[in-house]
């Protein structure tokens, strides 16, 4: 099995100068989004100052709380993988629309709704498993760099004015040069540093030229809360929320989508050798983003979301472990509550910031496409991906009719990812609604539900127009899962419910065994014994070894209420003459 170069695994301890290096490293990169978005949100709005700096601080606490959250897992709420949480641009619109129109108790009453939705999602994560796929997911991580090199570009070139004309390129440019030098060449110690010593080097620079803001940072008190009355709620439930809930709702579907999608690729990036996804983590990763939002309602301040640079600083330094997760997430709940510190990492020149955003995103357009090319690419998933990215990245330009598109739901499609993201599951979802018809047997797992999976299989593959040899296989397929998951757990499987589904698809046939949770994923253990040798096998393993055999490809998905075990078997490939 390919091994990858990651140096720190979640469950493994770096030297804490890396874990608090790297943590600050994200801070810094996390909280100029987290209070930059806010800030905007509340101006447009017309929100009153003092309104304004409530909900800045209290964005960048309940952000640093569900990182460190996501990080360390309770129960079933986070992921145990570093995954940043912050403010989420996509709710911009949105919610200066409820601003505008009902004030801040309009807004948190809105935001309160969005999040008990995203709870709902996660808790039953299992039903929207055909919809919300590796593709879907893959495209929105591809549009997440087509929504925010716009805001990258254009801080490349903001210095005040007056500034000398070469300070923004030749900061930006020592940033760049020194973050993927030092990354590409150098090994160990240096490699976990690039990115932070490729900010000082850019900001350095940038001093020399006058644009490091240092009025910003001695203008700043050491220690500050702000102050400002609780905004309420907006319990009439008037108009003007009914108006604004199903754009709430659209948005917060996105953004949950956006967390999926970057805990997906977190685990995908977080190991040395490359394991089955966990979607009992990606569901807690999804109960954080709802459970923040939540807090966020009740605070008055804008929705969060997960951020994708954890996963490519992990890519790009090889540290995946949790204390930097923790690390980042103390850091930024300490700077809500510091304000000359914030002041002093804010003063980063924006082409310094912009040089390493460039650098992370285009990472992550590469971690999209793993993501994509994950399960095979045919014609379907590559037509989604085409489509949906290219209207993505033409609503995002404002190309694609801006006339009609900039008014509608506050100007909601004229974010890529949303546009993109939408289109992509519209497709999966009229792919869905269009497939052959589906097949069904329920039972109890267990040895004596064998003949009626064999009779029900014996009809489906007569009715699919196969011969003996199709069903043979499927048999066998289906045997091999079936005692394969009732040994999982060492309980034979008693007392579970099985329910298997059967398919047409392309030049095979899909079955789809739905049982109550088990231990271990069946995938991983597939894995290994790719790697092992074939000699003298345990009874246990025979079952997987001969699934393997017969089947195209197997995919294990745990959740918390169900696993999924879907095995593809294709179709004998009809005998030519001569």
């Amino acid at each position: 099995m390919a091994t990858t170069g990651i140096r720190y695994q979640p469950d493994e301890h770096p030297p804490t100068a890396v874990s608090l290096g790297l943590g600050l490293q994200l801070a810094i990169i996390s909280v100029t989004v987290t209070v930059l978005i806010p800030s905007v949100v509340m101006r447009a709005g017309g929100a009153a100052e003092n309104h304004l700096a409530w909900a800045v601080f209290g964005a960048t606490v309940i952000s640093g709380a569900a990182t460190v959250l996501q990080t360390v897992r309770f129960g079933r709420i986070g992921m145990g993988h570093v995954l940043m949480m912050g403010t989420s641009g996509a709710f911009i619109a949105v919610c200066i629309t409820a601003l505008a129109q009902g004030g801040p108790a309009l807004l948190a009453t809105l935001v309160v709704a969005a999040a008990l939705f995203q709870l709902l999602l996660s808790a039953r994560l299992a039903l929207f498993r055909r919809i919300l796929t590796p593709t879907v997911s893959g495209t929105v991580i591809l549009l997440i760099p087509v929504t925010v090199m716009p805001v990258v570009f254009d801080m490349l070139g903001d210095v005040p004015d007056g500034s000398p004309a070469a300070a923004a390129p030749l900061s930006a440019l020592v940033t760049v040069l020194a973050v993927v030098g030092m990354a590409l060449k150098s090994t160990g110690a240096l490699r976990l540093w690039a990115p932070v010593l490729g900010v000082v080097a850019g900001s350095a620079v940038g001093a020399l030229f006058g644009i490091y803001d240092l009025e910003r940072v001695t203008g700043a008190s050491w220690l500050g809360l702000p102050a400002g009355p609780w905004p309420g709620f907006a319990l009439d439930f008037g108009p003007a929320f009914w108006a604004l809930l199903p754009a709430f709702l659209l948005v917060a579907l996105i953004g949950s989508i956006r967390t999926i999608s970057s805990s997906i690729a977190a685990q995908r990036t977080s190991w040395r050798r490359p394991r089955a996804v966990d979607y009992r983590a990606v569901q807690g990763a999804a109960a954080v983003d709802g459970l923040g939002n939540l807090v966020s309602g009740f605070a008055g301040t804008v929705p969060n979301t997960a951020y994708t640079t954890a996963v490519s600083l992990a890519e790009l330094t090889g540290v995946a472990a949790r204390t930097l997760g923790v690390a980042a997430g103390v850091i930024l709940m300490a700077l809500a509550f510091l304000p000359r510190v914030l002041a002093l990492l804010l003063a980063i020149p924006n082409p310094v910031i912009a040089a390493y955003l460039a650098v992370i995103v285009a990472m992550l357009f590469v971690i999209g496409m793993k993501m994509v090319l994950q399960d095979g690419m045919d014609y379907r998933k590559g037509l989604v991906v085409g489509v949906a990215f290219w209207l993505g990245v033409g609503f995002q330009s404002d190309v694609v009719f801006p006339e009609y598109v900039a008014g509608f739901a506050g100007g909601l499609l004229r974010n890529g990812m949303t546009a993109g993201g939408l289109a992509a599951i519209l497709m999966t979802a009229f792919m869905e609604l269009t497939a052959p018809r589906r097949s069904r047997f329920v039972g109890e797992l267990g040895a004596a539900a064998l003949p009626g999976i064999r009779e029900f299989l014996g009809d489906f593959t007569s009715r699919s127009g196969w011969g003996t040899t199709m069903a043979d296989r499927l048999t066998t397929a289906a045997e091999e899962a079936l005692l394969t998951l009732m040994r999982q757990d060492g309980a034979g499987g008693e007392g579970r419910r099985l329910r298997l589904v059967a398919y047409r698809q392309e030049v095979g046939a899909i079955l789809e065994f739905a049982v109550a949770p088990g231990d271990e994923n069946l995938q991983d253990r597939m894995a290994l014994l790719a790697e092992h040798s074939v000699d003298g096998p345990d009874e246990s393993e025979m079952s997987l070894r001969l699934l393997r055999h017969v089947a195209a490809s197997v995919r294990h998905q745990q959740f918390h209420d169900t696993d999924i075990l879907t095995v593809r078997v294709e179709a004998p490939q009809p005998m030519r003459d001569g």
